[in-house]
């Protein structure tokens, strides 16, 4: 836990100007009687530390949010009372000082980083299962399985905005809320998602927040489960649980339209049973070639950029549930459901081949490099730990102590559209 003492030390952790103040400034009032306010008075602030370098661990188990440093690559604190976080993301303010997390049970937490507190939480529905930031940094959505639909919320307070019930079928009193799933941002304060059980897509423009607009694409193909914005903001493309294919809008022309993509990848094989969706965040985009994970096939699929025909084919360990790029070099780093996540693949996106087969820890769920791809954290829930890996020599430069970890973030993810 951090103290809870303004004064506490905490190694590697400083508070900034501004909460140092606010401290001093409280303590000022409350001690004006006694003298203290004097003694204050000339107190300099410490020295400041970015956030650029920070990141949180979720803890899926006990509701924990280890906070740690990845340039000291180290654990720096632990903020409790977040509630279920067995499906929790994270996304933060522009500047990196606020973590914004999304519980699976509609909790909605507002956690300041420097400080290690919490700030504000709701709860903003029954289940849900991620959201996305403003453009801007001044809203804050929540994608929501129960009820269904979307919120908005003020990035600063955490107030209640706006509302978008996500009904289908047929008019009238029958009328069902589908789960949303694939919520990204877009420029402008446009948020892309897709409701999984009325095969659709729908894009809400918020930038009158007071009557926000959505524009609605039904029929785009069967049980949308997860969906993806390309780094250049250009498209926006949700995956096919229910057939094989990928729907695909491309938002830089009008009128916005839906297309199908990677159409019957699957045809004439025998699916496999599905143990875990399959995750399409993580900017899987290398060049002029995306990848992505096959739903019940033990391959990741390569599609040319232009054209988003089928480019390869890549077998690997099992069924993929994460396909990430890692940065500045040409790799594709892969990990996989039960029974076999304990692995981690390495793609060179040349030969469109296998390179490497880690073995990092037991359940591998979720994996994060560093900006600029020097290391990758690679999260190992049934060993209660997070592996460092040195992404040039593949070795292991340390472990770090986390509760059941699943989620791994870092904050650079701030300047980053669709994170």
């Amino acid at each position: 836990m951090f103290p809870s003492h303004p004064f506490s030390p905490l190694p590697q952790r400083r508070l900034n100007r501004r909460d140092w103040l606010a401290v001093c400034g409280a303590l000022l009032t409350a001690g004006a009687a006694t003298g203290l306010a004097g003694s204050l008075a000339g107190c300099a602030a410490p020295p400041a530390r970015g956030t650029e370098d920070l990141g949180v661990v979720i803890g899926r188990e006990n509701g924990t949010l280890t906070l740690v440093d990845s340039t000291t690559r180290t654990a720096l604190g632990a903020v409790e009372g977040l509630g279920d976080l067995s499906h929790a993301s994270v996304v933060f303010s522009r500047d990196g000082l606020f973590a914004y997390v999304f519980g699976r049970d509609g909790g909605l937490t507002q956690v300041n980083l420097l400080a290690g507190r919490i700030v504000r939480r709701v709860m903003q529905a029954g289940n849900s299962i991620g959201g996305a930031i403003s453009d801007d940094g001044a809203l804050i959505v929540a994608q929501n399985y129960t009820p269904g639909g979307i919120k908005v919320f003020d990035a600063h307070t955490l107030e209640l905005l706006a509302d978008v019930p996500t009904f289908y079928g047929p008019a009238g009193a029958n009328q069902q809320r589908s789960r949303v799933v694939g919520l990204v941002d877009l420029p402008g304060r446009r948020f892309a998602y897709s409701l999984f059980d009325a095969d659709a897509i729908w894009i809400t423009d918020c930038s009158d927040i007071k009557n926000p607009q959505t524009q609605k694409f039904e029929r785009v193909g069967h049980q949308p489960y997860d969906g993806l914005v390309t780094p250049d903001g250009r498209y926006y493309i949700a995956g096919l649980f229910g057939e094989d294919g990928m729907a695909l809008i491309d938002l830089w022309t009008q009128p916005l339209t839906v297309r199908r993509i990677l159409n019957g990848y699957g045809k004439g094989e025998q699916r496999l049973p599905v143990y875990k969706m399959p995750h399409l965040r993580g900017w899987a985009v290398a060049g002029r070639r995306a990848w992505f994970p096959a739903v019940g096939q033990h391959e990741v699929l390569v599609a040319d950029t232009q054209s988003w025909a089928l480019a390869g084919r890549v077998p690997v360990a099992g069924q993929p549930i994460f396909v990430i790029a890692r940065p500045a070099a040409p790799q594709v780093w892969c990990t996989f459901a039960v029974p076999d996540y304990g692995h981690v693949q390495v793609i060179d996106t040349q030969s469109q081949r296998v390179i490497k087969t880690l073995e990092p820890g037991h359940a591998v769920l979720h994996m994060e490099f560093t900006p600029r791809g020097d290391t990758v954290w690679v999260s190992c829930r049934d060993d209660n730990a997070v592996r460092v890996i040195d992404t040039q020599n593949f070795e292991t430069l340390t472990s770090i102590k986390a509760p059941s970890p699943s989620g791994v973030f870092f904050t650079t993810r701030a300047t980053r559209i669709g994170f």
